[in-house]
């Protein structure tokens, strides 16, 4: 790997793990934007929400715009947006700006975060490939799981210190990209020396417009409604629960358990620190041991007991404790699906995980609205009503042995 090469993967990493950052960050401080500005927890949710809608709707746009005016335009104007976001919402105590900021926030991300992956996959070779999309993909996770402990800490001196933090974060990665990573032409170029000719594509049998419409609908049958569609109910239900869990926490804990600012930060950062380890360190290990099966299904039997017990705890470190092992397996539930998605589909891997990245965003916009909406009426409905979904999605684990074989015949033909 070249030096030009080496530095375009660090920044974009980099701008990666930072816009993640900034997807979680305003979870501790919630509860002080909600008591402070008089909000309701459905207002909460439903700006939480809007990040997701954002990024949902905005990224196969912006695919499909990166592939005609190059990468590097896309992701500077990204950062820009990133910035511009963070900003808008540490300087504002309006309702509406929030909501604005994170529509802004969510484009930005849609703008960085499919981006770094294709332009990773444009300047690597296929035997470097594997290892980058690892790194991008471990940047994004890390992202998400340190971010609300990163922001409980910085918001000890203010709750809107975290954002100011970010913008100048994200100004620093905008500068840094547009400095060491090359531009379009050269990226071009650099495709067509990694990628070679392109005779033999062209050489390939093309489908007719309704053979290619038809095949597609056959596809899309397949894989929605075979034996893969259980993995994506389960897809669908962990982002669900792990957004809409994450989105209340600290304002269920701040108003049913008495958690201070620095109690919320403890709590996420330990949770960063743990979930990071479970997943760079012991994942691996972890399927080798159980399968992905099992691994799946005890992480939503033990997700589905540590809800129980945060409802029922009467101390702060029960609630603690009950807390780390809820998020933890959330944090294993995720790659273990997903893995078990691509051993499950050897033809069809882009269309499967385009599915499982859009049923992604949908539990991410659906989970903070309801959550809020149940927080309005009861602090503990929220949890009830996850915990119903994480049973009855432990009792669904049951089938996936008796379809595994199944998906893969299927897969296959």
């Amino acid at each position: 790997m070249s030096k030009t090469v080496r530095n375009a993967i660090i920044v974009l990493i980099f701008g990666n793990f930072l816009v993640c950052i900034g997807m979680s960050l305003i979870f501790p401080v919630m509860p002080f934007i909600k008591n402070e500005l008089h909000l309701s927890a459905t207002d909460m949710g439903i700006m939480n929400s809007l990040y997701a809608i954002a990024q949902l709707v905005a990224s196969p746009i912006v695919g499909k715009l990166s592939d005609r005016i190059g990468r590097k335009k896309i992701l500077v104007w990204g950062l820009v947006l990133y910035s511009f976001s963070e900003v808008l919402f540490a300087a504002t105590n309006y309702l509406w700006m929030f909501d604005i900021s994170r529509l802004i926030g969510g484009l930005s991300t849609a703008m960085v975060v499919p981006t770094t992956n294709a332009l990773a996959a444009d300047i690597t070779t296929p035997k470097q490939r594997a290892r980058v999309i690892g790194l991008l993909s471990a940047a994004f996770s890390g992202g998400l799981i340190l971010g609300p402990g990163i922001g409980g800490i910085l918001a000890k001196v203010d709750y809107k210190t975290p954002f100011w933090f970010a913008a100048v974060l994200g100004a620093m990665s905008m500068i840094s990209l547009i400095a060491m990573l090359p531009n379009d032409e050269k990226i071009k170029k650099m495709m067509i020396e990694i990628n070679g000719s392109t005779r033999a594509m062209d050489n390939m049998p093309k489908l007719s417009k309704q053979a290619a419409r038809k095949a597609t609908w056959d596809e899309t049958k397949q894989v929605l409604f075979g034996p893969m569609g259980l993995l994506f109910l389960m897809i669908l239900v962990s982002s669900f629960g792990l957004v809409g869990f994450e989105s209340i926490y600290s304002l269920y804990v701040n108003e049913v358990h008495h958690f201070t600012l620095e109690n919320i930060a403890l709590v996420l950062t330990l949770n960063g620190v743990i979930s990071l380890f479970f997943q760079v360190v012991l994942f691996d290990r972890m399927v080798v041991w159980l399968t992905e099966k099992r691994l799946i299904r005890y992480c939503f039997f033990l997700s589905f007991a540590g809800t129980i017990w945060i409802i029922l705890a009467h101390t702060k470190i029960e609630v603690i404790v009950a807390t780390l092992i809820v998020f933890t397996m959330y944090d294993l539930l995720r790659p273990a699906i997903t893995t078990l998605l691509t051993k499950a589909s050897t033809s069809n891997q882009g269309f499967v995980n385009g599915i499982n990245m859009s049923l992604t965003s949908v539990g991410n916009i659906i989970g903070p609205i309801v959550s809020g909406a149940l927080l309005d009426w009861n602090y503990h409905f929220p949890y009830m009503v996850v915990t119903v979904f994480l049973f009855a999605s432990y009792i669904l684990t049951y089938r996936i042995k008796d379809n595994y074989s199944q998906m893969k015949v299927s897969s296959q033909q």
